[in-house]
């Protein structure tokens, strides 16, 4: 900084200001300092810079399974936003195993990033303590009735509603759930497909719900493919199939073929999370769209805020169905 003062006849002060974009220095002032500094190929020492703000600059993100397509798309989109705000993104998985995740809490904690934001895999906040108030903390997709954490994701039950109100309007009527891992998010499904088919005059008998296991969305197409079997086993077999997440609908549909039978005539199969590619398999899969975009750049917005110390926030971001192949026996009006 030094010697781009020197170079430029500005103070170092000017230089520091505008290398760090402070509104006091003007738009020609901050230009010539970073071509200048672009010249110079310097880079500044976030460690120092950190002692003296007391920001790293980074947001830690831990997510049950980093191949799954609508984790990925939200944190593709965290960090798309919280860049040009000078902030870079570290991302974990905790494979959906919560000793996994504590100690990925405590990695993070000990690099002193500036927000976690986590999907947590436990079944209860307790998991939570080590990071106290320590670390502002943003709670995604998952949530907790006890914490007085921030969240941004769904309301659940209205995602398992919609789906099953779909199914409901094909003229499903024995209609089976592929039920998540012990989270809110499963717990939310599993309430809003209830509510629909008691709303419908229609019975969730317990057979007709298949636990997962705790791979619902880490190896969700192996998950899916089991419980799938289990289910087309029964006699009479279910019309209609509401998974959990699309993973698990892959892995749904591929026991559904190898049987011989056809989707969506002899069973029509909806999963959550809207894959990208979804338009483009053997059988265009329904989903419910979480918004994954939405739910990052919403994340983003409260972790570069740093206006995580006030009241508690609760964003839901809107479900939205989208219908395809796998359950069009007819078009909706």
């Amino acid at each position: 900084m030094k010697d781009i003062a020197l170079d430029l006849g500005l103070s170092v002060v000017t230089v520091s200001k505008a290398l760090r974009d402070h509104p006091d220095i003007g738009e020609s002032t901050r230009r010539r300092v970073l071509e200048r500094a672009s010249e110079l190929g310097y880079q500044p020492n976030l460690t120092a810079r950190s002692l003296v703000t007391g920001q790293t600059w980074t947001v830690g993100l831990i997510v049950p399974d980093l191949l799954h397509p609508f984790f990925a798309g939200i944190a593709k989109a965290i960090s798309s936003d919280i860049r040009p705000h000078g902030y870079g993104l570290l991302i974990s998985s905790s494979d959906e195993d919560a000793e996994v995740e504590r100690q990925q809490i405590r990695h993070l904690l000990a690099r002193q990033v500036d927000t976690i934001v986590l999907a947590s895999t436990q079944a209860t906040a307790d998991g939570l303590r080590d990071i106290g108030g320590r670390t502002p903390l943003i709670l995604l997709d998952r949530r907790f009735a006890d914490t007085d954490a921030h969240f941004v994701g769904n309301d659940d039950e209205a995602v398992g509603g919609l789906a099953t109100r779909h199914l409901i309007a094909q003229g499903c009527r024995r209609i089976a759930h592929l039920r998540g891992p012990a989270v809110s998010t499963a717990a939310g499904r599993l309430a809003g497909y209830r509510h629909a088919l008691a709303k419908h005059g229609l019975s969730a008998t317990p057979d007709h719900v298949v636990d997962l296991g705790p791979s619902g969305d880490h190896r969700g197409e192996e998950a899916g493919y089991a419980a799938a079997r289990r289910l087309l086993a029964m006699s009479p077999r279910p019309d209609g199939l509401f998974c959990y997440n699309d993973p698990s609908a892959l892995g749904a549909m591929r026991a559904v073929l190898e049987m011989g039978l056809s989707i969506p005539g002899d069973i029509a199969i909806i999963g959550c999370g809207n894959l990208s590619y979804a338009d483009f398999l053997r059988i265009p899969l329904s989903s419910v769209d979480q918004g994954a975009e939405a739910i990052g750049r919403r994340v983003a917005d409260l972790a570069v805020s740093r206006n995580l110390t006030g009241p508690r926030h609760i964003d839901f971001i809107p479900p939205r169905l989208v219908a395809r192949a796998s359950t069009l026996r007819f078009t909706e009006e």
